[in-house]
């Protein structure tokens, strides 16, 4: 079982990044999607979620600015960062959830720059 997290990096405030996570190892489209994030000296919180039937869901602060789907040919999921500010910098996981079972990537940096 194997997610690989990339697409992180340093941005100004104002832009976008898009991350991706390729799963391996487990049958992909039957698991709830996850992205969190930790920023430093804070607890890793939820980022946005993605269910098997594709309904969504956001934590208030990136309503609007982030999205996250998957594609479930390519078993990847996406999370899709528009309107960057300075307070999105952190590290960023992505978290494949099926019942009792979850999946960790090993988190991509974002920087946003003011």
């Amino acid at each position: 079982v194997q997610l690989q997290a990339s697409g992180g990096g340093l941005v100004q405030a104002g832009g976008s990044l898009r991350l991706s996570c390729a799963a391996s190892g487990f049958t992909f489209s039957g698991y709830y999607i996850y992205w969190y994030r930790q920023a430093p000296g804070k607890r890793r919180e939820l980022v946005a979620s993605i269910t098997s039937g594709d309904s969504t869901n956001y934590a208030d602060s990136v309503k609007g600015r982030f999205t996250i789907s998957r594609d479930n040919h390519k078993n990847t999921m996406y999370l899709q960062m528009n309107s960057l500010k300075p307070e999105d910098t952190a590290v960023y996981y992505c978290n494949a959830g099926l019942g009792a079972h979850s999946h960790w990537g090993q988190g991509t940096l974002v920087t946003v720059s003011s």
